[in-house]
């Protein structure tokens, strides 16, 4: 049982995600995460104030499966599957996110400096939270999914549009990264 607790290697979760591809792609059915916030809203009555919302949610009840064991599936192999929680990354990465403020880079997959407990008494944080979230939601709907959905669903329905997203999300993380992220921080 060892295996488990060490991240799958690429021949291994790659065949994985291609044959849930298939399956789905044979039942007609499409992925992605952010397409479940549209069905969140229509369960709560947004389709009362907006016609967007106006649909059939009851059809996209697996996809909120695919929400629930993604949050379940987490929070497993985080608590319960993982002997080493450090990210192992290059130590000059390390050092440019310690030059930053990260103190906690190498050693947490997400950084203590925005998402703990603490990082929403912060702010400077705080602020960086709430308008990412509001940018990803805006960019994620903008460009009709999210990357799960162009990138996994949409390129392998080769759809040009998703080829497009997805070389959109690609320069839009490199232009954080390099650009932003050093003005930000």
């Amino acid at each position: 049982m060892e295996w488990i607790f060490e991240p799958w290697p690429w021949y291994v979760a790659g065949p994985l995600i291609a044959g849930i591809m298939f399956s789905l792609l044979f039942g007609g059915k499409t992925f992605g995460m952010s397409s479940n916030l549209r069905t969140m809203c229509t369960i709560g009555g947004a389709g009362k104030k907006a016609d967007f919302f106006n649909f059939d949610w009851k059809s996209q009840r697996w996809n909120l499966t695919v929400v629930a064991g993604a949050i379940i599936g987490g929070f497993i192999a985080a608590n319960f599957l993982s002997y080493d929680t450090a990210v192992h990354i290059n130590p000059d990465t390390v050092e440019t996110l310690e030059n930053f403020g990260f103190a906690s880079a190498g050693g947490a997959y997400l950084p203590n400096e925005l998402f703990a407990t603490d990082a929403l008494t912060d702010p400077k944080s705080l602020i960086i939270l709430l308008i990412g979230g509001l940018l990803i939601g805006f960019g994620a709907r903008y460009a009709g999914g999210c990357t799960s959905g162009h990138a996994i669903s949409g390129l392998s329905n080769l759809q040009l549009p998703s080829l497009i997203a997805v070389i959109g999300f690609f320069i839009g993380g490199l232009v954080m990264v390099h650009l932003l992220f050093p003005l930000i921080f």
